[in-house]
Parts: C-alpha cells; structure tokens; sequence
C-alpha cells in the first residue's frame, strides 16, 4: 500500500467511515481549518499555515484524533484526559516558498556536509506571508513547543523514517516575543535543513527510489508536561507495540510490549534505558538475572527541556535546548511518587514506592501494579482500536503528565501512530538443525521471518579489542566498510556487541540505520559480564523490522548455540580498520528465521 494511499484510508476509516480512493488533497485541507490570528493557538486543537501537504507524520495524528473522538474514554478511564497536543502544521507550500526564495536547491543536491547545510538555512529569510501568524503564535503562547518533522515519505509502512528528520524542542519562555519568535523560526529551520543531512540522504537512497522529490511539513505542537524550575519534562513518556518481537515464554508475540520512561520521550525512541513489559501481564517487568543487574541497567538518567538560557548559542544543534537529569533531580521535583521502588538492603527486596531511603529503582510499580494510574489499560485499549482501524499491528509513541499528589487527574498526549510490519512467511526448522556442524550461531530471540541465502559479507567488530568507549570510532568504521559494500551491491551480516542503534554509547553501538545500510541479517551479541536488553521502542528498531532486517539477540550464556568464532576466524579478511573487520565467506550464508517461535539459525557449508 502507497504512503498516501494509507494515510487517507487510516483517516477516514477512523472518523467518516469512507473509501481512500474518493477524496482529495483539497478535501483533506479543508478538515483543518487555516491559523487565524484572531482565534490563536489555544481554542483550536490543530490548525494549519498553508495549503500544501501535512505530511505523514500529521495525518498520522488526525487518524489518532478523530480515534479519540469516537471512543468513550472519559466512560472507562475517569481521571485520565486523552488528547493530541494542541498543534499548528507548516505544510509542504512552506517548504517550497523557503526553498525557493532563498535559492536553497542547488546547494542540497550536492555533497556538503551538515553544519554547512545547516549554516545555509538558517541564514534563509523565512516567507514574509507567514511571519505573522508565527509571530502571533510566539505572543501567544509561552509553554514549550516540539518543532517536529512531518514529510511526505513519514510513517508509510514499507517505507519507515521514524527519527530520521529532527525534532527540536524549543522552551518558548522568553520574555520578549520577538525572541520567542526568533528562536521558534530558527527550529523550524533546522528540521527543514535536516531533510538533506547526510543520515536522511542515504537513508532515502537505500529504503526509495523517491530521493529527490521529498518534501517537509512541519508540526508545531505543545509539549505534554510541568515546569519544574529550570526543566519541563512528562512523567511518563513511552513507545506501545501491538507485536513483541522479543516475546519471553510466559507471553506471546500478538499480546505486545510497552517500553515506560521518566522525562521526555528521547529515551526511549533513542535505545537508552527503559521500563519493558507485556501489557498483559503488567506487573512482569523484564527478564533480569538478579536485582544489581536490574538496578543498574534501568532507567538512571532522564531528558527534560532546559527553561533557563542554554550555555551556548547553537541552533545547529538538535539537543540545544535540551538538558540530561539524574533520578535525585526528579525526586526532588516530586515525580517519582508514582513511578519508581526502592531497593531495601536489609532485606534484598525492591519494595513499592519511595516512603523510605535507599537506590531508587524506576520500574513504574505504583501504576503498573497497584492501578494508581490506568495507563496500562488505556495503553491496550488504544493499541487494540488503532490495529482495528489500520488492519495492521501499530506502535503509538505518548507522553502523560500526572497530578504529583494523587495521581490523578493525568494529561495522556497522543503523540503519533505508525504501522509496524510482520512477515507471513512459514519457515519452519526442528530442534534437529540447532544441533548440526554447521551453525555459525543460533537463537531463540530472533526478530523477522524467511529465508537469506546468498549473504556472503560479513562486518565484525573485533572482539579482542571491543571496549566501551571506542564505541563512536566503532560506528565510524563500520560506516566506511558499509560504504564500501553498497558500492559493491553487496549485503552483509553485522556482528557487533552491546545494543546497536543507542545513542548511549556505553550501551552499544551509537550507529544510525544509514551507517548499516548493506546488513540484511544484525546479530547483537554480548561478551562476558554485558548485560544490554535489547530495545524495541527506540526509532533505530522501528526502522529495522520495517525494512526486514534479521535481528539475533546472542546473550553470552543464554543463546541456543554459541557464535562459532572459528568459522569467522577463517573467512577472508578484505578490508581491515582499528576495530572492524570486513569478512568474506567461500560461499553464502544461509539465515533463517521462524518468527512464529522467535528462533533463527545462520549455516555455513
């Protein structure tokens, strides 16, 4: 199904009931109604500043809105308001006058580095036509705004760019409005200049044949949270899934995964670390050995926006107005009274809440288990009608702000909606292939489902000299081997350590998908005393299962069968770096993947 072709059909299955194929972009205008100055910002809940495109990330959340229409939420959820944020979309017209006054084409089709794009629009005078309403806009709001990607290839199913374009979050707390004005132009800039940063050229080159004609809105939206003096951030930010690909036994793949987070929504869509569980069984939180393991691979840090000036001027960079906070922080802000255990050392036991002293530990059990909060169950029941409307498995991106004495009332901000895909194929193997001589490694936490057999490549990070933090030069090197491998129109098998795709890089691999580009199998091993959860809420994975990558998750102790580092040890070594090592086999690989029961096995001949 084409992206445009999803979209209106998401649409209006939700809110006219209608077929896809029999409205026009003009009638998918005319359900926003144009910014007035007079009526602002707060009166209306999504309005729109020209009449080009919304872009997919927009239409995603009419979808969502005229979902939230249509249910009786306030019925089953008393406490709990549902709502997209209040939002202005700058539609791809925007896009194009900025472009083109400011004779921008040019400049983008060539091969010039980020800062000079990113220079270059911000020296761009903005179209005059549209300056007052955003000027009204600044006057009339003083909260922070989340200036976010919208194009027109965003969220369609086989052609994933979630987290590829930048976000930027403004704090719009100036008390001048023309400074507010200024800083808010200056955002929208940046996401304009990220449609043609390196990672999103070669992104576009390797998942479309459409690299030219790509085009950005933008969404203007309120921020879901509280002011905590210098920081604003949500309680509860998170990524639900209706499909779990790492399903543990007790749960199955189709009952989903939900991945929790204190603060802004970056850490989980990032890979850094997070809340997992099963809405279904809500009070099983994830499979740790022991409880040091759980304490230190949790949550330890969280994002807020920075409400006091930034230390350096620099609209070039994404996370300008963003700062990094520790649990104590949010403590003393009050907001772990719902959120978090403690960990009693007397008697090895993490108990509810945080009455008394000790290692905070933010596994969400006052809302999970004792129903402070209903979020799991509004959680299910939003997974459960966006897969209906869709006629596919979904994951909802949300942020929740919760009353920091009771609990309740709570603001849940539906954030965005995007499809997921499952492959159908039947692959089938017994307990017999895992026990052949030929297994280069096997696994019972293996994501996708089919068959590759003609991988010959293979790029491994050495694991004699793997160390934490060589992580970044790590990411660099595999970017030029990879490189190199899509010159060739070769694929590869990746072999890496930690978790890939984290922008923590000491929890794995910081690489970007267009890094990996030629990988069509990823194995995620680990090496004595690493214990990484893999991720499946952050954008890196979403755009993974998207594309039908294999993903093995290669525990140290715990895998079916263990990596035979011989047989890569006796491949051919074409290229070498510092850290990585380009392989190449006699003869192809054989990946197979049985996504009914999560195992997948890798042969040699």
């Amino acid at each position: 199904m084409e992206p445009e072709i999803f979209r209106f059909h998401f649409y209006f299955l939700c809110h006219m009931k209608l077929t896809p194929f029999t409205h026009t972009h003009e009638q998918i205008l005319d359900l926003i109604p144009e910014y007035s100055r007079d009526i602002g910002f707060h009166r209306t809940p999504i309005t729109r500043i020209g009449s080009g495109e919304i872009g997919g990330k927009a239409h995603g959340l009419l979808a969502a809105r005229a979902l939230i229409d249509r249910l009786d939420l306030a019925g089953e959820l008393e406490g709990v308001s549902v709502s997209i944020p209040r939002m202005v979309v700058l539609t791809t017209e925007v896009f194009d006058l900025f472009m083109e006054r400011n004779e921008l084409q040019e400049l983008v089709k060539s091969e010039t580095s980020d800062v000079r794009i990113a220079d270059a629009f911000q020296r761009g005078d903005f179209p005059t036509e549209c300056v007052g309403d955003l000027m009204t806009l600044a006057q009339s709001l003083t909260t922070p705004i989340a200036v976010r990607s919208s194009s027109r290839l965003e969220d369609a199913l086989y052609r994933p760019f979630a987290g590829v374009y930048g976000t930027k979050m403004v704090p719009n707390n100036q008390f001048s409005p023309s400074e507010r004005f200024m800083r808010l132009l200056e955002a929208i800039k940046y996401v304009y200049a990220s449609t043609y940063f390196r990672e999103a050229r070669i992104y576009r080159q390797n998942c479309t044949d459409d690299t030219t004609d790509e085009k950005m809105a933008v969404i203007l939206q309120e921020v879901v949270g509280k002011r905590h003096g210098k920081r604003f951030y949500p309680e509860v930010s998170g990524v639900a899934r209706c499909f779990n690909f790492y399903a543990m036994n007790w749960v199955r793949p189709e009952d989903g995964v939900i991945d929790l987070a204190l603060g802004l929504g970056k850490t989980v869509v990032d890979g850094e670390a997070a809340w997992t569980y099963s809405p279904h069984l809500p009070h099983v939180g994830p499979p740790f050995n022991t409880i040091s393991d759980m304490l230190k691979h949790s949550q330890v840090a969280f994002w807020a926006v920075n409400m006091e000036k930034p230390t350096v001027y620099d609209p070039v960079n994404e996370a300008e107005y963003l700062i990094r906070c520790e649990l104590p922080d949010a403590e003393a802000d009050g907001s772990l009274k719902f959120l978090a255990s403690t960990f009693d050392a007397e008697s090895g036991r993490i108990r509810s809440g945080i009455s008394t002293r000790g290692p905070r530990l933010l596994n969400f059990t006052p809302i999970l288990t004792h129903d402070r909060v209903p979020l799991n169950q509004l959680l299910k029941l939003l997974l459960k009608e966006c897969e209906t409307a869709l006629g596919s498995p979904v994951e909802i991106e949300f942020a929740m702000s919760l009353d920091l004495e009771d609990g309740l009332p709570a603001s849940f901000g539906f954030l965005q909606v995007r499809p997921i895909v499952i492959d159908s194929v039947n692959v089938e193997f017994g307990d017999e292939d895992f026990e052949a001589t030929n297994v280069l490694l096997a696994s019972d936490n293996a994501l996708g489902n089919g068959i590759i057999d003609t991988i010959e490549d293979i790029i491994l990070v050495r694991r004699d000299l793997f160390d934490w933090k060589h992580t970044p030069a790590i990411a660099n090197e595999i970017e030029y081997l990879n490189a190199r491998l899509i010159r060739e129109n070769r694929n590869s098998i990746l072999v890496g350590y930690g978790r890939w795709g984290t922008t923590d890089e000491w929890r794995g691999i910081p690489v970007h998908v267009g890094q990996i580009s030629s990988a069509r199998v990823i194995v995620e091993a680990t090496l004595p005393g690493m214990v990484v959860s893999p991720s499946q809420g952050s954008h890196f994975f979403h755009n993974l299962t998207s594309f039908r990558v294999f993903y093995f998750s290669m525990p140290h102790e715990n895998s079916l069968r263990d990596i035979a580092w011989d047989v890569l040890d006796a491949c051919d070594v074409i290229e070498e770096t510092n850290f990585v090592l380009l392989l190449r086999a006699r003869s192809p690989f054989k990946t197979m993947v049985d996504g009914k029961t999560r195992r997948g096995i890798i042969l040699y001949e």
